[in-house]
């Protein structure tokens, strides 16, 4: 596999320390690649997220919120953040037919990312919640409700990338990824070639470039990715 801008990445941006991602920005700047940044409820609730948010330009930018609510609810937040303006907004599929569709009205030209079963979570653990579906079983049907939602996006873990794919034909993106065999607080996790291979359009990475060193991080995944 050769490293060109079609592999997208988004870099995790799971701080609430404004310098820290700064420092993220400026050291993850690479021709090699597509660049991407997800914020996510950490960041976005500090207590300068927000505004910092709010000045991006020339960014590709995910807010992560993962909306999980009644129809209403979830139209109305999208609304409330539409002046981020976000190239891409996450709710959890789980929230409904009703909620997808609404939410899916409200985001205009944002694109609508379902959200499946966390890649912290394995079978044991959604057994747990009350599912009697296993997670792959449990991914597809959220799969297929998402297509009939018309969502523009489906995060999932790359493990279930290729039956995604079966049902759903817009954009995967792929968190859970890791270099190595420590997989942290994840459950389901492959390696970012391993991702695409399994049909990943965009992979979701945090930990594993934005700790220590990270323009050797960068590149540690180049090298992965060749």
């Amino acid at each position: 596999m050769k490293v060109n801008k079609n592999f997208k990445i988004f870099i995790a941006c799971d701080t609430t320390s404004l310098k820290n991602v700064k420092k993220i920005f400026k050291e993850t700047k690479n021709t090699n690649l597509n660049i991407g940044y997800k914020f996510g409820l950490e960041f976005i609730n500090s207590k300068n997220g927000r505004k910092f948010i709010s000045t991006l330009k020339n960014k590709i930018l995910f807010g992560d919120y993962k909306f999980a609510d009644i129809p209403k609810t979830c139209s109305s937040a999208i609304k409330a953040v539409s002046d981020l303006k976000f190239n891409y907004l996450t709710i959890h599929i789980s929230s409904g037919f009703e909620a997808l569709k609404a939410a899916k009205k409200a985001s205009g030209k944002t694109k609508l990312v379902g959200v499946t079963i966390l890649t912290s979570l394995d079978n044991k653990a959604v057994k747990e919640i009350g599912f009697n579906k296993d997670v792959k079983k449990l991914v597809l049907s959220q799969a297929r409700l998402a297509n009939k939602a018309k969502l523009d996006a489906i995060v999932c873990s790359a493990q279930e990338a290729k039956i995604v794919k079966k049902v759903f034909k817009k954009e995967i993106i792929t968190p859970g990824i890791r270099f190595s065999s420590n997989i942290n607080d994840q459950k389901r996790t492959l390696t970012p070639k391993q991702a695409y291979r399994n049909g990943a359009d965009w992979l979701v990475i945090g930990r594993d470039i934005t700790k220590g060193n990270i323009k050797k991080n960068v590149q540690t995944l180049i090298d992965h990715l060749n």
